[in-house]
């Protein structure tokens, strides 16, 4: 089965934008920009592995943005960025067999459509060599000493963009044969004659290089997430015990509750609304009752699941509203503390959880105090759109 790889290479020294440290490894939204132009190729689905080519000087840095990615050990890269990506294909070589198809990308364009790497896949069926690229709209000059000498046509001319994506063994020559500087891999393939097939860029696929870039990045990002709101409702029964967990917090009481974990009903329904918000199921499917691993479980660890998924997917919790459902016992008397646990849990603040009850007058299991109920919204921000 044909495999696809990305390498993103990442080894540059930034001159152009102040600060201290890489551009690369500057912050955007909250992330590391290179963990976001990873994360971009890690989180599509025809994308099988990806490989990043780093400074050595940069090692600390880089093990704090991929903390926690599935990823190779990174290539070290060298003088040139040629230097560097043909020392990125030679370790990608390494590892048999060989991927068909491969994906360039620099790192310092952190907002990467998945449209856009899945446009960049698909013409590689049909050609050795591809490039997105958006056309040319502003008029060009030519100067000398800050004075026009000459309008250039731009009638033809295209601004090349990242990831340039080749069929692996044809880049991997053109960059071994290579003696030339070139400005990026789409030169190296046209100077071995491989023919480059241009599609549609993006323009949200903006490389950092200044500090308005990095403005301009964050208000891309800003705009494109989307407000997703999950429900989850879960129920346990009372049985023998001396205190019951909810939300984190255990409370004396003259029953426990009855479950195959500690059968904390907020954060069991916490975790499915988070999930469901997601798509991405119910606990039941991620935590199978049956399964002795979980018995006894902390339930905090069924949320900690659901967010791991969430920061997957770039995405923050705005807000957390739970309705616990019983007769007894008194949930007032512990309501801040189970704020404080939620917003703990959650890592968000404690004006973004709100934790209420009610009683049913009496009325069905929970008024008969066989059990409790409890109902959670989540309120996710993700990104949504092409991001």
């Amino acid at each position: 089965m044909d495999t696809t790889v990305a390498l993103i290479v990442a080894a540059g020294r930034s001159q152009r934008l102040p600060g201290d440290r890489p551009k690369q490894y500057r912050q955007l939204a909250g992330r590391p920009v290179l963990r976001r132009s990873v994360g971009s190729f890690l989180g599509h689905p025809a994308v099988d592995r990806v490989h990043v080519v780093f400074n050595r000087d940069d090692a600390a840095l880089y093990s704090d943005a991929m903390a926690d990615l599935d990823l190779p050990p990174p290539v070290d890269g060298g003088d040139t960025r040629q230097d560097s990506v043909r020392f990125g294909l030679a370790a990608i070589a390494e590892f048999a067999p060989a991927p068909a198809k491969v994906l360039i990308h620099d790192g310092a364009r952190p907002i990467v459509p998945p449209a856009l790497i899945g446009r960049v896949i698909t013409a590689l069926d049909d050609h050795p060599a591809v490039c997105p690229a958006l056309p040319v709209t502003d008029t060009l000059k030519r100067s000398a000493d800050g004075v026009v000498t000459s309008t250039v046509d731009r009638a033809d001319l295209w601004r090349a963009q990242t990831p340039q994506g080749f069929r692996f063994d044809a880049i991997l020559q053109a960059h071994q044969a290579g003696t030339s500087a070139h400005t990026d891999d789409a030169a190296v393939a046209e100077a071995a004659g491989v023919p480059v097939t241009l599609v549609a860029g993006a323009e949200e696929n903006i490389k950092i290089t200044t500090e308005e870039d990095l403005a301009r990045a964050g208000r891309w990002l800003a705009a494109a997430y989307e407000t997703r709101v999950g429900a989850g409702f879960d129920v346990h029964r009372f049985g023998p015990g001396d205190g019951v967990r909810l939300a984190g917090v255990t409370i004396a009481h003259d029953h426990g509750l009855i479950g195959h974990s500690d059968a904390d009903v907020v954060l069991h329904a916490a975790t499915d609304a988070i999930l469901g918000a997601l798509g991405a199921g119910d606990i039941g499917e991620h935590f199978p009752p049956s399964d002795p691993e979980w018995r006894d479980a902390d339930s905090r660890l069924f949320v900690q699941h659901a967010l791991e998924l969430l920061a997957v997917r770039d995405g923050r919790i705005s807000h957390l509203d739970v309705t616990i459902i019983c007769e007894r016992p008194k949930i007032s008397p512990h309501r801040a503390a189970m704020v404080s646990s939620l917003a703990n849990i959650l890592g968000i603040a404690a004006d973004r959880v709100s934790v209420k009850a009610t009683t049913t007058e009496g009325l069905g299991f929970t008024g008969r105090g066989e059990g409790i109920a409890a109902q959670v919204t989540a309120t996710l921000a993700l990104p949504g759109g092409e991001f």
